[in-house]
């Protein structure tokens, strides 16, 4: 294993040895499943960028132009406000929908997909990530019939989340991408959630 032991200060003057942060040729040691992570990466960040982009720019996809944010859309509020939303939490996330609403999670597809897609940060997009796509499925309510998912329990939700989840758990952030040297950052060191 090639992850070595780091020595720091302390406040107490006595030094902690911490480990290093695992590099993922140490966790998955065959090359063809590190590419495969690498593409799982890149494919989950985009799906976030691409959310951002979409519904910052009215691409047409699931975003008209004439909804754009940059036109005076409301990404969160239109989602939130939809018939889309349903289920007993439904007058919850109406009373969230604000323009606040709409910056955070704005703020969460750009520094999710961003992150993700350059291997960084992985932890804290794992989390950032899951909590928006829980919220996300919630608030489409999928254990009713006629739902908007085609599967009560397990939805593309939850898939997202799971695949943030092993990006971060596996160090896939080395593989094709900023990773390693990420780690490898003094303030990353020091603060080892940013990892």
């Amino acid at each position: 294993m090639s992850t070595t032991i780091r020595t720091i200060g302390t406040t107490t003057g006595v030094a902690a040895r911490i480990p290093a942060a695992p590099a993922e040729n140490d966790i998955v040691t065959s090359a063809p499943a590190r590419g495969a992570l690498a593409i799982l990466r890149l494919a989950t960040g985009f799906i976030f960028l691409w959310a951002f982009l979409d519904k910052a720019f009215g691409l047409g996809f699931s975003t008209k132009s004439a909804a754009a944010w940059i036109q005076g859309g409301t990404p969160s509020q239109g989602f939130l406000n939809s018939p889309a939303v349903t289920g007993p939490l439904k007058s919850f996330f109406a009373l969230i929908a604000s323009p606040a609403s709409d910056v955070l999670f704005m703020l969460a597809m750009i520094a999710v997909g961003a992150a993700v897609m350059l291997g960084v940060g992985l932890r804290v997009s794992a989390v950032a990530g899951s909590v928006v796509l829980l919220f996300m499925y919630l608030a489409e309510w999928p254990f009713t019939a006629n739902a908007g998912s085609t599967n009560p329990l397990v939805d593309y939700h939850l898939i997202y989340a799971l695949a943030l989840i092993v990006i971060a758990l596996v160090s896939a952030g080395d593989t094709w991408g900023f990773g390693r040297v990420w780690k490898s950052l003094p303030i990353v060191q020091k603060h080892r959630w940013l990892i």
